[in-house]
């Protein structure tokens, strides 16, 4: 091959999503890429942790429209994006749109991603062609329910809600604070899980990080406001948590949030965590200001215990009666927790009250955490609660009669006293968390869309056999 061709195949590979070119990139842009993966978090979607490969896809991803599966990202040429140029490579990334021109759905967070520069895109590119190994095998297709899976619907989604252009600094912000917005609102896609969603789906950015539903996890608000958010962390208590996944006292980072923790954010910078601990602790409560103070969800619940309750009846008996909540909370959760609920000294199995998860403003995480228990690694440590559902390596799997007794007991002696579940509450975050009306609606505007047109067909058809027969009728 000629120098010119060389130049001509490079250039066409640029700009046509289907064209691949052979590079060779440097050790240092394949390692800066890798770090950019990683504070996407990349690898925590696009892995079957149950003995999948790295990047090869197949995790099951639960959403209110359907379960979304991932998808190979590895450099396979059958079944991965080894084919991609980086054109289509910044495509799918920025834009949500394949090599082959179909759209992803927005369970791949390239709405946040849209802000990432083109040097950063360059780096990802360099690291999935060149620092990821190839997985030669078919990642399971996604299936959703109709119309949902005419992937061409993202088109008009895209045009309302992605929005364009890449990450500008503020001029009035300093340099830290650009940093963290970049990477918290980009790369890191904080927003996708902690902004409430509208009736589309869509990002309610007037609500930004004030709290969203993530399949059967809820994750909370983290605005500076002081009663919701997290407007009484400092500086180094954010820091901490993103590197630890734990605060004492206050929080333990568990489902998607403590993926991010385990995958993502203990592995970035010193510099880059307080750049985004910056950000967050800048971003403005969506609530209207109370003049009254009110206690935090970390300041709520104290020690206690119903053990005279039950003392010397049989299980049976015990779950029988009003004290059926203590009795669950002794025989299966004392053991770690502590009869009184204080955890304990080391923090590695933390106080039930003065702990987000039990005094927020719902019971989704008291609830999911039960169901499906703690699984985080951070450096050489291993935060790990069995979960209580019905997976294999559940010991004990309690019903959603016991769950709801359990959470209630909890809620009402170490959390938010005012709250309150039920069996069927229970079984909606069984099920990987509420569905959404969406499916129903669209199926419905696509039925009404259906029939008009065929009112307006069969009356045009009428019409034009009317004429025909009129015209057949007159007298010459």
């Amino acid at each position: 091959m000629t120098t010119k061709t060389f130049v001509l195949a490079l250039a066409l590979g640029a700009f046509l999503p289907g064209i691949s070119t052979a590079q060779e990139f440097s050790k240092e842009l394949v390692d800066r890429g890798k770090y950019l993966a990683t504070a996407a978090d990349c690898i925590a979607c696009h892995t079957n942790h149950h003995g999948g490969e790295p990047m090869a896809g197949g995790l099951p991803m639960a959403s209110p429209v359907g379960t979304i599966m991932s998808t190979n990202i590895t450099p396979s040429k059958q079944f991965g994006i080894g084919n991609y140029s980086e054109a289509a490579f910044a495509n799918a990334v920025r834009k949500g749109v394949r090599a082959d021109g179909a759209n992803l759905y927005p369970a791949m967070p390239y709405v946040s991603y849209s802000v990432m520069t083109d040097e950063d895109i360059h780096a990802l590119y360099a690291y999935f062609m060149q620092g990821v190994e190839p997985v030669e095998k078919e990642a399971p297709q996604t299936s959703l329910p109709f119309p949902m899976n005419i992937r061409a619907s993202m088109m008009g989604w895209n045009l309302l809600f992605r929005p364009s252009g890449t990450h500008v600094d503020d001029p009035q912000r300093s340099a830290e604070w650009n940093r963290g917005r970049y990477l918290a609102e980009g790369a890191a896609h904080c927003s996708t899980c902690h902004t409430p969603r509208g009736l589309l789906m869509q990002e309610q950015k007037a609500a930004n990080l004030s709290g969203g539903q993530v399949g059967p996890w809820y994750a909370p608000d983290i605005t500076n406001d002081k009663v919701t958010g997290i407007g009484s962390w400092s500086q180094q208590d954010l820091v901490t948590y993103l590197k630890t996944g734990r605060l004492d006292h206050r929080a333990q980072a568990a489902g998607s949030m403590a993926e991010a923790i385990s995958y993502s954010f203990q592995h970035l910078t010193d510099a880059d965590l307080n750049a985004i601990a910056t950000y967050i602790r800048s971003v403005p409560s969506a609530r209207p200001a109370k003049e009254t103070a009110a206690p935090t969800r970390f300041d709520l619940g104290s020690a206690a215990n119903e053990l005279t309750g039950f003392r010397g009846q049989n299980y049976a008996k015990g779950l029988a009666g009003v004290n059926s909540g203590a009795q669950i909370y002794s025989a299966n959760c004392a053991s770690c927790h502590g009869f009184n609920a204080e955890g304990t000294g080391d923090g590695y199995y933390p106080s039930l009250f003065k702990n987000a998860a039990t005094a927020g403003d719902n019971g989704v995480n008291l609830i999911a955490t039960i169901l499906y228990g703690v699984d985080r690694h951070t450096g050489d440590d291993h935060a790990f609660m069995p979960p209580f559902g019905d997976q294999s390596n559940a010991l004990t799997s309690l019903n959603n009669v016991e769950v709801a007794s359990l959470a209630n007991y909890i809620f009402k002696h170490y959390g938010n006293a005012d709250l309150a579940v039920t069996p069927d509450d229970v079984q909606v975050i069984r099920n990987g968390g509420s569905a959404s009306n969406l499916v129903v609606m669209a199926q419905i505007g696509v039925g009404a869309g259906v029939t008009v047109a065929l009112v307006v067909l069969a009356t045009g058809l009428y019409v034009l056999l009317r004429r025909r027969h009129r015209k057949s009728t007159m007298p010459l």
